[in-house]
């Protein structure tokens, strides 16, 4: 007897078990600002998250170093991205350059580059070598997640975790709410405004708002354990031509990875291994993100096993634990009311409603509001952006602080009794730097600046 291909579920009952102002989904960096952001703002707040703590693919996927934050000149993303970096450094669970190592003077002298390069805070944009060192923060997985509890319970955010985004509540054109999955059965949670920080536009989508699909390699992030960072340095430095040999033979077991396949952790002995890079794999489709964890397991014991024979310091090494969360880099991407293209954040565009930037891009608020449904914001890597623009502007610190804009531009709403899609854009700029922010209204020196303010 063949098996029907659909079946169809009985309508439910859902319990509505909170109410707010602001529904935020998603308890990645960008939801966690979001959270936070709009909370201090005096908006009554509800956090989701599907997993058992928070931090999405900063402490759940361990992309261990905080970057993309820095130009040539300046810090150019602070607020509550900054904030979490100085939270871990107090626990000793971040680390960063100091100042003084990152004067345009000396940054890129071979002394600060064999210094700092294998905690992986230097410019990789750069094309000489060795390259500058830069602002940016390696740091401890549990960090994140301890500094992201503390920063939501003092701000006052109702944090549900163990709650799986399942389908958008839309009356009318407009978003008033979500519907989780939990061990207790659908649940759903009504709001005013709902931002989408889910990565992949689960929301939005849901909600009915247009996008476009994207592709990009996925990783299975691990961490090794019992590494003489010491020695593996020292090899580096003073035994070039051998290093250089076998550090390709390990690219090759690898299959795909950056210009350092481990980096240094606050944690002695334990290094971060952001490999491998893998193609070919749906970030969307269950069966793809199962094979690629027997893929990266097969590809990081081969390499495992190799670094113990051939590379100095590693003779001991193990592994201290594989990522809980696939490295999806790009799925579903918005397209909002503003596109970014791969032009506008390679030519440093600057828009007039500007309300965040990343190393020396910027984007617009525009770029956050979905067309076809009223009341939803998004933040985060799905943004409104061609594949090829999100590729290069996708890293975690300045989507924190879009979570940062959309949690302000939340509250605003509320308190003026409008939609997001009215919301003075100006006020939010002004508010994200009375926060400490830099919303990016004003254009740095290499900007173009096409449109009038």
């Amino acid at each position: 007897m063949a098996l029907p291909d659909t079946m169809t579920r009985p309508e439910t009952r859902v319990p509505v078990v909170a109410t707010a102002g602001v529904a935020v989904v998603g308890g990645g960096p960008a939801g966690i600002a979001a959270a936070v952001s709009a909370a201090r703002n005096g908006a009554p707040t509800v956090l989701v998250e599907r997993y058992p703590y928070l931090g999405g693919l900063a402490s759940g996927g361990m992309v261990l170093v905080l970057d993309d934050m820095h130009n040539d000149t300046e810090i150019s993303v602070r607020g509550l991205a900054m904030e979490m970096i100085e939270r871990m450094h107090a626990r000793g669970l971040c680390v960063y350059p100091p100042e003084a190592d990152r004067d345009p003077a000396v940054r890129a002298t071979e002394a600060l580059w064999r210094k700092w390069s294998r905690w992986g805070v230097f410019d990789f944009h750069t094309r000489t070598k060795p390259h500058p060192v830069i602002f940016a923060a390696a740091f401890d997985p549990d960090g994140f997640k301890q500094a992201s509890l503390d920063m939501v319970r003092e701000a006052g955010v109702e944090l549900r975790l163990h709650s799986w985004f399942q389908s958008a509540i839309v009356e009318d054109g407009r978003a008033a709410g979500v519907i989780v999955e939990t061990k207790e059965g659908p649940q759903a949670i009504r709001a005013e405004v709902v931002i989408d920080a889910t990565g992949d536009l689960d929301v939005a989508a849901s909600a009915g708002a247009p996008f476009v699909d994207g592709s990009f390699i996925v990783t299975t992030v691990s961490r090794m354990g019992g590494v003489d960072t010491d020695a593996a340095e020292r090899f580096q430095f003073e035994e070039p031509e051998r290093f250089a040999e076998i550090d390709k033979q390990a690219k090759s077991l690898i299959g795909g990875c950056w210009q350092y396949w481990w980096l240094k952790t606050p944690l002695p002995g334990v290094v971060w291994c952001n490999c491998p890079h893998m193609t070919g794999f749906d970030g969307m489709k269950v069966a793809d993100l199962t094979a690629a964890e027997f893929e990266g397991r097969r590809r990081m014991q081969a390499l495992l096993e190799f670094a113990r024979a051939h590379v100095p310091g590693f003779e001991r090494a193990y592994v201290v634990d594989f990522a809980p969360q696939t490295g999806v880099r790009q799925t579903r991407l918005l397209e909002g009311e503003y596109v970014v293209t791969k032009r506008d954040v390679m030519d440093r565009v600057h828009f007039h409603d500007t309300v965040c930037r990343g190393r020396d891009y910027y984007t617009p608020y525009r770029a956050l509001l979905p067309l076809g449904v009223e009341q939803v914001l998004v933040a985060g890597r799905h943004y409104s952006a061609t594949p090829q623009a999100q590729k290069v502007s996708r890293e975690i610190p300045p989507c924190m602080a879009m979570g940062e804009a959309a949690g302000i531009a939340a509250a605003q709403a509320l308190d003026g009794g409008m939609t997001v899609r009215d919301v003075d854009v100006r006020a939010v700029q002004k508010r994200m730097r009375a926060q400490g922010a830099d919303p990016g209204d004003i254009p740095a020196g290499n900007a173009l600046v096409p449109e009038a303010a």
